[in-house]
């Protein structure tokens, strides 16, 4: 290919995406003057993360590798002995990011897990939930702290979820929340590579440091 060819194709590919973007942003200001309705998050590009919490649209792009890092490190910390009962009590039905339906809000969360006693088996007739989860882990960025600490912990709360984490990967610290009546209470923040027992899996240790391996 010719360096004419290339710096072609480059700039063709460049208008594609400035254009994918800006269609992304028009339909979201689109949304926001409006209540956001689900056919607003089926429009959504793939690689864009879009929830109605409140009906307003929030779309965030993918997780940074970081972010994601911290959160597949997490569940296959929690998933062997809570999940699958190995080497630990079981109970539990642990997913990532399942798009949950709680009312009119479409949220969904970086991890989050059932007791089996409440929900014995997975919905298989629909691609959502309507069963508020009984712990709910959110990895917070720069881009989805206000939502996570906002809308949607006041949307865990209305729905009765009793635990809640915030896990930051930039400041190496996992906040543990418990719901006390119609709030949230901070009962443990954790930090650095310390071994923690952490409610609601607190039957396990769990090895803080591996969520900020590089």
């Amino acid at each position: 290919m010719s360096p004419e060819d290339t710096e072609s194709a480059w700039a063709g590919g460049w208008r594609a995406t400035t254009t994918a973007v800006r269609r992304c942003y028009d339909h979201c200001v689109d949304a926001a003057r409006r209540e956001a309705t689900y056919d607003d998050l089926l429009a959504l590009p793939p690689h864009v993360l879009g929830q109605i919490l409140f009906g307003v649209l929030h779309a965030f792009p993918r997780p940074a590798p970081k972010h994601a890092r911290a959160a597949s490190i997490l569940g296959g910390e929690l998933g062997p002995p809570f999940d699958r009962g190995r080497d630990g009590p079981g109970g539990w039905i642990l997913l990532f990011e399942p798009e949950i339906h709680l009312g009119p809000h479409v949220i969904v969360p970086d991890l989050a897990a059932w007791r089996r006693a409440r929900m014995p088996e997975m919905p298989v007739d629909r691609a959502y939930f309507t069963l508020a989860p009984d712990w709910v882990c959110e990895v917070v960025s720069p881009r989805t702290a206000a939502v996570d600490r906002g809308d949607k912990r006041a949307v865990y709360v209305a729905e009765g979820v009793p635990y809640l984490w915030f896990v930051d990967p930039e400041a190496c610290t996992l906040e543990v929340l418990v719901l006390d009546g119609a709030t949230y209470r901070v009962t443990d923040v954790f930090s650095g590579d310390a071994n923690v027992h952490a409610a609601p899996f607190d039957a396990r240790p769990l090895e803080l440091g591996a969520l900020w391996t590089r």
